[in-house]
């Protein structure tokens, strides 16, 4: 018996049938991913309906957090760590107050010593760079696989997952029903990120005194607080589907910075907030 495929799955395998044996391997990479999502949402569809494809985009989302948890972890560890050699730092910073330069030397030792990398907290956000540029590629693109992508036409609401803020802004305005979706993730964006432009700034004069004494991570320490607000400016200028990966990104970034670094000082509880892939 032939297998059926549902409307959106049959669409996306349409849209990934590859024009020539040439297509590019690009090409079918980001035509499985469309079909991915479209079979996502196939199964969401009778709990989500029109809206069946952004649940699927922050289920991927949830997915990929999830797979690059023990990163997550690793780095937590790695900032408590850190935080363990505060006041070996505070003595090298005493012995070395007049040679910069030695004691830039003296912490970059001490940290091999002890196997902490000051940079480790970068590695969760760094694994998840290629699932963003997946989900912007795709929604970006009006052709997959030599066919028109069906994808692009799927809606959050009143706005489709293919349009841009000033799409949306064009149709009906702020208060629009498509700017009407922009403007609850706008909320809930500003909501994160001032949670994490507060715990980012409780952790500034540890980073200002304890990770100054590394090349660039002193000027870091001063506008790392400011960093969560950027995700604002990239949910206004990417596609809406990539800006659902941020925004779910982002807030289970808070979410999961707040149960592993609860047993830490505030002070210390630190790394790159509000970051979204």
């Amino acid at each position: 018996m032939p297998a059926v495929l549902t409307p959106l799955a049959s669409a996306a395998a349409a849209a990934t049938t590859p024009v020539s044996t040439l297509a590019s391997p690009f090409t079918s990479f980001f035509g499985g991913f469309a079909d991915l999502v479209a079979r996502l949402a196939d199964g969401l569809e009778p709990v989500f309906h029109g809206s069946a494809t952004a649940a699927a985009i922050v289920l991927f989302t949830m997915a990929v957090r999830l797979a690059v948890h023990p990163l997550s972890r690793a780095a937590a560890r790695g900032q408590k760590e850190r935080a363990r050699l505060g006041p070996q730092l505070a003595e090298l910073r005493k012995k070395h107050a007049k040679n910069p330069e030695r004691l830039q030397k003296a912490v970059l030792e001490l940290h091999t010593k002890e196997k902490v990398s000051p940079l480790s907290g970068c590695l969760p956000s760094l694994f998840q760079l290629p699932a963003f540029f997946l989900t912007y590629h795709v929604f970006s693109s009006s052709e997959l696989g030599g066919g028109p992508n069906v994808l692009l036409g799927h809606t959050l609401g009143a706005a489709q997952l293919g349009g841009r803020w000033h799409d949306a802004l064009g149709d009906g305005g702020v208060f629009g029903d498509a700017g009407l979706v922009y403007l609850a993730l706008f909320v809930l964006v500003a909501v994160v990120a001032t949670v994490n432009y507060r715990r980012a700034k409780r952790q500034t004069a540890d980073l200002g005194a304890g990770a100054s004494e590394m090349p660039g991570m002193g000027a870091m320490a001063k506008v790392l607080p400011l960093f969560s607000f950027m995700t604002l400016v990239s949910v206004a200028v990417v596609p809406l589907a990539a800006a659902l990966y941020i925004v779910t990104s982002t807030v289970w970034s808070s979410v999961e910075r707040a149960l592993l670094y609860r047993d830490m000082p505030s002070a210390t509880a630190a790394a790159p907030a509000g970051s979204a892939a």
